[in-house]
């Protein structure tokens, strides 16, 4: 499925329209899950010259919604992608774009297998996550991720249609986490997309969704080429965007392997402006 073109709209400068897509946590955002005012700054001018930013997050739509009406990063026409570019989502019409959500028998052998192995899995509602008891992982989860919680004894029994992703989450025994992974991606080859957000954070979902696939998507939505386009990240899940982007950006807090995909590495964390400074350099020549 791909998304309709829509006009593009042209920098006030004459210069072609530049798009950047850029994680959120470790990335964007501080370890306080705030935008710093030089980075809302850089935003700012870049909207004002005519430039697109979107966000792409493994965080559910609503999370992502909160943290950009509190940082005021709602600029015409906003796009998002959610849940590792399960979903791409319209601010301005309040409705999704394109989704690839996880079929309901591929989540039950998620579940299945992550409760075998005494792994935490939830999954997501439109508004709520959902898992099976109030643990150490969830309140973990939470610190940052403000949904409200479902619990049941079969996560799975509240969905009333297929979901965006499936996580799971261990957060002392990363082996265990790979020994899941290798298991599904044995399991459902063709199906699902395995891959950690983080070293405790394991994630799967459709095989057509992912962050790369997802931001060709929202180029083509707008009419720009992949060639103008920017990706930003920090994490291994961040990989595929910034190998699809004309330009990948990886955060100098990055995994090794995120910078052996990138183009560009910051010179600064994402504590200290990191994004704002390679946007500045990269789109407007440092000045």
């Amino acid at each position: 499925m791909e998304a309709e073109t829509k006009h593009r709209m042209e920098p006030k400068n004459g210069e072609e329209t530049k798009i950047l897509f850029s994680d959120m946590d470790g990335t964007l955002l501080k370890n306080d899950s705030t935008v710093s005012p030089e980075t809302k700054r850089v935003l700012d001018r870049m909207n004002e010259a005519g430039h697109r930013l979107v966000l792409t997050s493994g965080r559910p739509l609503d999370s992502m919604l909160e943290v950009m009406e509190t940082a005021g990063l709602f600029y015409p026409e906003t796009l998002l992608i959610a849940y590792n570019g399960s979903l791409i989502y319209d601010c301005t019409a309040r409705a999704p774009l394109l989704s690839w959500p996880v079929p309901l028998d591929v989540c039950r052998g998620i579940a299945d297998a992550a409760k075998r192995l005494g792994i935490h899995y939830q999954t997501y509602t439109e508004h709520e996550i959902v898992c099976e008891r109030e643990d150490e992982e969830i309140r973990f989860y939470r610190r940052r991720i403000h949904l409200p919680l479902i619990l049941s004894p079969d996560p799975l029994s509240v969905l009333t249609e297929p979901p965006c992703k499936m996580h799971a989450i261990h957060l002392t025994d990363h082996a265990r986490l790979e020994k899941l992974k290798r298991e599904i991606e044995e399991r459902y080859p063709d199906e699902i997309t395995v891959q950690f957000s983080n070293d405790q954070y394991l994630e799967f979902f459709h095989k057509k969704a992912g962050k790369g696939n997802a931001i060709l998507q929202v180029c083509r939505y707008f009419g720009i080429p992949v060639k103008n386009s920017f990706a930003a990240g920090d994490a291994p899940n961040d990989i595929s965007m910034l190998e699809a982007a004309g330009c990948g950006i990886a955060m100098k807090n990055a995994a090794p392997l995120v910078k052996e995909s990138a183009d560009y590495i910051t010179r600064y964390d994402n504590e200290h402006d990191g994004l704002a400074d390679a946007m500045e350099t990269l789109l407007f020549g440092g000045k």
